[in-house]
């Protein structure tokens, strides 16, 4: 986010996984981080630490705001982040609690600072005068889009609502303050991630309608734009006109990238139900989806037309949980997390990556309905390949061979003897 400084504060093992994180996926920022030990922490001097790195980065010309995070052990040990000033020198300061053990998403921890920046830009704007986009006021009624996305599917969606006298408005989290004030004067928001509720309560404080789901897939297209007309007051002529001619282009290219394999999913991005979706209406047979992320009344409309096609959806999924859906379903391919997708390969079922092979593609109207043919189909024709490396790999690093030797492990003599017995034909009592 442009123009806005980030403080951490929890224990260093942790700011480092975060830290690393961040600059992985091309942050290019700085982290600060304010460390702490027993003594600090159990005095109080920690929170005076805290304000007084908020107050040597409260620089107008260089920030818009100043966001400090309590990680878990701060969280835990209640440092009061709400005691620090809520401005400094004209700079926004926030304070949030995203301890691991009450935010078990990143996803979410994204919805508790966008739900904070919210409200306090709801207040701003309440008080008086705000400052207006960069690209200036939308002259048509905008659509907020709620949860991070791939970046063609806004693109997408504005191409969606234009026929019905609608522009796409800012995508929350958004890219800088002053984007804030644009989200929250919508016409309607659309919940593409319905686990944001922090930062929907704000949106529905200012009096604005919320609506679930996306326009992923021919019948999910049908019934988000149906959903957008009602909350944006569009006579159904017009919705119904839209809905003719994209309708059309979306069942093509359904009908040009088909898929034909039984497929369990799990992931933590939050897109898992929509992706489900649009694999079912490719063709695929879909009987498990696992997602990190909570069950809200605003994933109903997901939930409600999987389960109409007898898929099983785990909300809060583990990963033990989701283990077991593959050992009980043995798919043609598994689409999960790092963890699963080791445990499928391990069984020479083909697997793959959701966050960085899935969720990196569009998904929304006829731009995303032939989007995962490619990389799904390529994996489902690699199941050859997979008995090929677990007949060559046989017996290694399991059993007996498990873990690290400085010589050739020897067998025990039930392991012999079931390999001699395999070797005659026989077989052991």
């Amino acid at each position: 986010m442009r123009r806005t400084a980030t403080v951490l504060c929890g224990s260093a093992c942790c700011v480092y996984g975060l830290t690393f994180t961040s600059h992985f996926y091309g942050a290019r920022r700085s982290v600060g981080y304010v460390p702490f030990d027993s003594e600090t922490l159990v005095t109080g001097k920690l929170f005076e630490d805290v304000r007084e790195a908020v107050q040597q980065l409260a620089n107008p010309d260089k920030y818009d705001a100043v966001v400090v995070t309590n990680l878990c052990v701060p969280t835990a040990s209640g440092v009061p982040l709400r005691l620090l000033p809520k401005s400094l020198n004209g700079v926004r300061i926030i304070g949030i609690d995203v301890p691991g053990f009450g935010v078990p998403t990143h996803a979410e921890a994204k919805d508790v600072l966008s739900g904070a920046m919210l409200k306090y830009a709801r207040s701003e704007a309440e008080s008086g005068p705000v400052q207006a986009p960069r690209g200036g006021r939308s002259q048509k009624p905008t659509v907020t889009l709620l949860g991070e996305m791939f970046p063609a599917d806004p693109v997408g969606v504005g191409m969606l609502l234009e026929p019905l006298g609608l522009a796409a408005g800012p995508v929350v989290p958004t890219r800088e303050w002053r984007e804030l004030y644009a989200a929250l004067d919508c016409a309607a928001v659309a919940a593409i991630h319905p686990y944001y509720t922090a930062s929907i309560r704000e949106f529905e404080a200012a009096g604005r309608p919320v609506v679930g789901s996306a326009p992923v897939g021919y019948d999910g297209t049908a019934a988000w734009l149906e959903a957008i007309g009602n909350a944006c007051n569009v006579p159904e002529a017009k919705v119904a006109a839209v809905k003719n001619s994209v309708l059309p282009m979306i069942s093509a290219a359904l009908a040009k990238a088909p898929i034909d394999g039984t497929i369990t999913l799990s992931g933590y991005e939050g897109s898992e139900l929509l992706v489900a979706r649009l694999l079912i209406e490719s063709g695929a047979h879909v009987p498990y989806v696992g997602t990190a992320a909570p069950k809200t009344r605003w994933s109903d409309p997901d939930r409600e037309w999987l389960q109409a096609r007898g898929v099983t959806i785990q909300f809060r999924a583990s990963l033990e949980q989701d283990k077991v859906a593959v050992d009980a379903v043995k798919p043609d391919l598994a689409i999960g997390t790092t963890p699963v997708v080791q445990h499928a390969k391990q069984q020479s079922i083909p697997a793959l990556y959701f966050t960085n092979l899935i969720s990196a593609r569009p998904l929304m109207g006829a731009a995303g309905a032939g989007s995962l043919a490619q990389v799904v189909n390529a994996a489902l024709a690699s199941k050859s390949r997979f008995d090929r490396m677990t007949a060559f790999f046989d017996g290694v690093g399991s059993g007996d061979t498990a873990g690290i030797w400085d010589r050739m492990p020897a067998a025990s003599d039930q392991a012999a003897a079931k390999a001699k017995s395999s070797k005659s034909g026989g077989g052991v009592l």
